[in-house]
């Protein structure tokens, strides 16, 4: 079931894309088509259609593609989107050997997230030079994004190790660590 919900919200999001694409904000449908081909992972190297990242974080994704379409501007949802495109990155250990204790993962996702934020700042900046969008407009909104995008991941984060503590995604590598559990 996991799998199905997941590949529909993969879908919206890739059609989300190929909208903004459209529509001109080639930014912003290039980062949903990275958080495409990044939930895509699973899949592409396991070779099983129903090994998917847990459909929660694609419903986050999923919703900030839809009020972006429906018409918000990109900078209130892109800090849930960079948060979010962390915790999937990091929820993809669950499918390999790699063995990450939940509160480590949790803090990963955090400095992933800022690292995701930072990315995403140069690509504003040679968005604003190369296509001629304003994006940054100062340095104190700049300073800001990154307060408020590091906020909203030790948030997503906090659901995360909730999250992760109660289901485990189809398709993940079972671990047991000297009969303890790793969280």
């Amino acid at each position: 079931m996991n799998a199905v919900i997941g590949w529909l919200l993969t879908g919206i999001v890739a059609l989300g894309a190929i909208e903004s694409v459209l529509t001109g904000v080639l930014l912003w449908g290039g980062f949903e088509l990275v958080i495409v081909a990044t939930v895509s992972v699973p899949a592409l190297i396991t070779g099983d259609w129903t090994a998917m990242v847990s459909w929660p974080l694609l419903a986050v994704a999923t919703l900030t593609v839809v009020t972006s379409v429906a018409g918000l501007p990109s900078e209130t949802v892109v800090y849930l989107d960079v948060a979010t495109l962390a915790l999937i990155v990091v929820e993809l250990e669950t499918f390999a050997s790699v063995d990450l204790s939940r509160r480590f993962a949790v803090v990963f996702a955090m400095l992933t997230t800022m690292a995701l934020q930072a990315l995403w700042t140069v690509a504003q900046f040679y968005s604003d030079q190369w296509l001629g969008t304003k994006y940054l407009r100062s340095q104190t909104e700049l300073q800001w994004d990154f307060v408020i995008v590091t906020v909203v991941g030790l948030v997503l984060g906090a659901l995360f190790q909730w999250y992760a503590g109660r289901f485990e995604p189809t398709g993940t590598v079972a671990r047991v660590a000297n009969g303890a559990d790793s969280s």
